[in-house]
């Protein structure tokens, strides 16, 4: 069985990402990309749908981890009784290769290794053909399926047996090996090796002079920064493209059916992921991100879709793996994402949040990045008073969602914006039109005057963690009685163990069957409402309580059980990480 979500740790190159766990295993693995096909998949089975184990092999009795500061570089030091040793993983950067490194360092006494190396390809089903080779000097172990290759190097190889390779061997006081896990395409010759040494010192250099940026005046800036790193680690930094989660399937409920695979460009959670980089005073990363914007919803604007592929491919459809049993036994396990054909009318408006965001930050736009906003806002004009999924993408019938709403009056009051503080050209005075009509019905019909708060849709009185970003977003100053009405609904009504739920699911909303746990992204929206709400000291005690949530490295999942305190949902999650950056920068 795989472990808890928390004791998992993220390395990753800007291409693709891994986690490894506290027990020396890296349990997921996707090569080359993000949204590959995974080679090492027990995180969703067992050790027989491909992992790659380094780990003593007598008792560990105790372990502690840290990601070398600054930096993706994983370290675990595993304690037995006869020794000390210091595992580093890795993922390097800059070289446009696909590799992994792990570097065992004895630091005290003799332990005694375990080595077990199982790849598995198409998510585990897949058992590849195994061989020995000599490539440039050395013996390599190579695995062979279809499209793909994988080289295993190190001073000592494991053997095959049964479909895995695995070894004992002992590390005494200074002894050091480092091993590498290399993909190539299957028709490319074995690659040569790397110098682990120069590779290692580059991509620690790199991560850290990026993360020095970040700020170190906010509340929990260690934690900030951490947040700031796992963003850019779920980056591409070929193709620009931000990705939701580097998993798929990891579920909301455990044994249920709500598993979903992340691994793609929302681009919602991209907008979202920007704004947070550009508050912190990242600005590089918005013009990479543009232009896989730009790429990826070229063409017709009634062809805009919600989501894409790294390369900003539009088919994503989803299928179900039988042949995983899931983790902890929920299943279906699921690849593509059907949400994909969905209409969501909130998302222009955080594209638009963000690109005005780069503008102010001195980005410049161009003739075709304008064009294509003004022909997206220009669609939504046409369409904007349909029902939609909303922000949750909601399998049950479509809705007004209050959300969505405020966020096409965010579309039309930054296209706006757009025109009239940056010299833009646009129909000015129809977008001013669309956005004040937008505004007067959502204060009419998403307003419930009985109880004082904005209601999830237009047809029921519930409500709704998104309707925390009201304030947020300026569609209402944070101290407006319509907006401290809200928030204690919210509080009222969806609070769990100190946590906030997106909405009560027992009012079949969604479409799907079971529960969920509170969703960590909208807890720290509370923390960024209260903060505008004047409510200092309730947002500090908030922010507080979710950053203890954090694993020991600094990373934090889509959803948290409080009931039995651990973490449930994709991990690392990017909604998760760049809605803590946003509540440090409110309370900064």
């Amino acid at each position: 069985m795989a472990l808890p979500i928390e004791d998992y740790a993220l390395i990753g190159d800007n291409g693709t990402a891994a986690l490894v766990g506290t027990d020396g295993s890296i349990d997921w693995l996707c090569l080359p990309r993000f949204d590959s096909p995974a080679c090492f998949a027990a995180l969703l089975g067992t050790e027989e749908h491909g992992r790659w184990l380094l780990a003593p092999a007598d008792e560990v009795v105790a372990c502690s981890r840290r990601y070398v500061d600054g930096t993706a570089l994983l370290e675990t030091t595993f304690t037995t009784a006869d020794g000390e040793v210091v595992l580093l993983d890795l993922m390097p950067t800059g070289d446009g290769r696909a590799d992994v490194v792990r570097r065992l360092t004895c630091t005290r006494g003799t332990v005694r290794i375990r080595h077990d190396w199982v790849v598995r390809t198409d998510y585990g089903k897949v058992r590849p053909w195994v061989s020995r080779e000599h490539a440039h000097g050395n013996e390599v172990v190579v695995a062979v399926a279809g499209p793909d290759k994988f080289i295993l190097r190190g001073p000592r190889l494991p053997h095959g047996q049964r479909g895995h390779h695995r070894d004992e061997f002992e590390l005494s006081a200074g002894d050091e090996m480092t091993f590498s896990t290399t993909w190539v395409r299957s028709w490319r010759d074995v690659p040569k090796p790397l110098s682990f040494d120069e590779r290692i010192r580059a991509t620690a250099a790199e991560q850290q002079s990026w993360s020095e940026r970040s700020p170190g005046t906010v509340p929990h800036a260690d934690l900030v920064r951490r947040s700031l790193l796992t963003l850019l680690m779920m980056t591409h930094a070929e193709t620009g493209g931000i990705v939701a989660a580097p998993t798929t399937s990891l579920p909301e409920d455990f044994g249920g059916e709500r598993n979903w695979d992340y691994r793609f460009c929302w681009l919602r959670d991209a907008a979202l992921t920007l704004e947070s980089l550009l508050g912190a005073g990242y600005v590089d990363e918005a013009h990479r991100w543009r232009e896989w914007l730009l790429r990826a919803v070229a063409g017709d604007p009634a062809d805009l879709q919600i989501m894409y592929t790294v390369d900003g491919g539009r088919e994503l459809p989803e299928r179900e793996l039988h042949h995983l049993p899931g983790y902890a036994g929920s299943t279906p396990v699921r690849i593509g994402n059907g949400a994909v054909s969905q209409r969501q009318n909130d998302v222009l408006g955080e594209v638009m949040i963000a690109l005005e965001l780069a503008r102010r930050a001195g980005v410049e736009e161009s003739h075709n990045s304008w064009a294509l906003q003004r022909a997206l806002v220009d669609d939504l004009a046409d369409h904007w008073d349909e029902p939609d999924n909303g922000l949750w993408e909601i399998r049950g019938p479509q809705r007004h969602f209050t959300h969505s709403r405020v966020m096409v009056w965010v579309a039309f009051d930054r296209a706006v914006k757009a025109v009239e503080d940056h010299g833009l050209d646009g129909p000015l005075e129809r977008w001013r039109e669309l956005r004040d009509r937008v505004r007067d019905e959502v204060l009419e019909k998403g307003f419930d005057s009985a109880r004082g708060t904005f209601t999830q849709h237009y047809d029921t009185d519930e409500v709704d963690a998104s309707l925390l970003t009201i304030p947020l977003v300026g569609f209402l100053p944070g101290d407006d009685s319509r907006v401290l009405g809200t928030i204690d609904a919210v509080t009222t009504d969806l609070m769990h163990c100190g946590l906030l739920l997106r909405y009560r699911t027992q009012t079949g909303v969604d479409g799907l069957s079971g529960d969920e746990h509170p969703f960590l992204a909208c807890s720290f929206w509370l923390v960024s409402a209260l903060a505008a709400a004047g409510r200092r000291e309730q947002a500090e005690e908030l922010m507080d309580r979710l950053c203890d949530l954090a694993n020991d490295v600094g990373l934090l999942s889509e959803e948290y059980d409080p009931d039995r305190r651990r973490m449930a949902g994709n991990f690392p999650q990017a909604f998760s990480h760049l809605a803590l950056v946003q509540a440090a920068l409110a309370l900064g």
